[in-house]
């Protein structure tokens, strides 16, 4: 797979510094060094620390952060992205973690991070009182507030361009699901009303400490073209949810409670809510306004 090798090449490239060596055979990066004796994961915070730096440096490799000057990770954790993202030259990169005891073992470990890392809950973090130009997000994302971050980025859709997040697989997959699928849902038409989002890859559960019972996925999401929906958002919004909360049902169903009088003959009505793009979707809410 071209991104596990380009991920791989850059891991070698920065092999001495890091201390991660060639063993075996099968040419694999050793892990980190162990962590525990220095940060235990937190359960509260959903913690699960990458330890393949081969893994980190594929998911950092994916980033392709066009014209951007600014890279946030999102918690940083024990540092398997961030010693990657501090030794790059394409952009600068800061730091936001919840965790108080996590940022200290990362300015202990990586000093270069001293004056970049916050400690702040991302979900309350007024982005837009820090940057004025476009910026691109990364990080391990918590599979029990994944969702509320993809929803907070969706919010500051004009400054956020691009994203690469890891998270729960069958989440990674729902976001990036196509029309048809049966994954396809709620935060797959509002994310991709407004980002290009590709499935990159899936990682085992082995990688991580400690272990998750699930598998991860790393998806990219890249602002597209859409600035605004030519139809009310919120309406666009409550019909989308409203579809997909009775999605065994038509559209003629489960949307009858938001249709005015007359509007009940329009074609797309005669379908399940996954059988819509986003942009039926659009043309839906633009039909029901009137």
């Amino acid at each position: 797979m071209v991104l596990l090798k380009e991920g791989r090449i850059f891991a070698d490239k920065i092999i001495k510094t890091t201390g991660a060596e060639r063993c075996g055979s099968s040419a694999t990066l050793r892990q980190f060094p162990p962590i525990m004796k220095y940060l235990t994961p937190k359960k509260k915070l959903g913690q699960h620390f990458l330890n393949d730096p081969a893994v980190a440096a594929q998911i950092v490799s994916a980033l392709r952060a066009e014209n951007i000057r600014y890279v946030l990770e999102v918690g940083p954790g024990q540092g398997a992205l961030t010693s990657f993202l501090l030794r790059e030259q394409r952009f600068e990169t800061r730091f936001i973690e919840v965790d108080a005891d996590a940022a200290r073992y990362l300015e202990t470990q990586m000093p270069e991070i001293k004056g970049k890392l916050v400690v702040s809950d991302f979900l309350r973090y007024p982005l837009d009182e820090h940057y004025s130009e476009a910026i691109a997000v990364i990080g391990n994302f918590p599979y029990n507030i994944s969702t509320q971050i993809f929803f907070k980025i969706l919010e500051h859709r004009s400054l956020v361009r691009e994203v690469v997040g890891m998270l729960q697989k069958e989440v990674a997959e729902r976001i990036a699901a196509p029309p048809g699928s049966r994954t396809y849902g709620i935060t797959s038409v509002l994310l991709q009303a407004f980002y290009d989002i590709e499935y990159l890859f899936t990682v085992h559960e082995h990688v991580f400490i400690p272990p998750p019972k699930v598998k991860s996925g790393v998806i990219r999401l890249t602002r597209n073209q859409r600035n605004a929906l030519p139809c009310d958002e919120k309406l666009f919004i409550q019909v989308v949810k409203t579809a997909f909360n009775q999605r065994r049902k038509m559209l003629s169903n489960s949307l009858k409670t938001l249709l005015p009088d007359g509007k009940k003959d329009i074609r797309m009505l005669c379908q399940r809510p996954e059988q819509l793009s986003v942009q039926d979707f659009i043309e839906l809410t633009i039909r029901i306004q009137g």
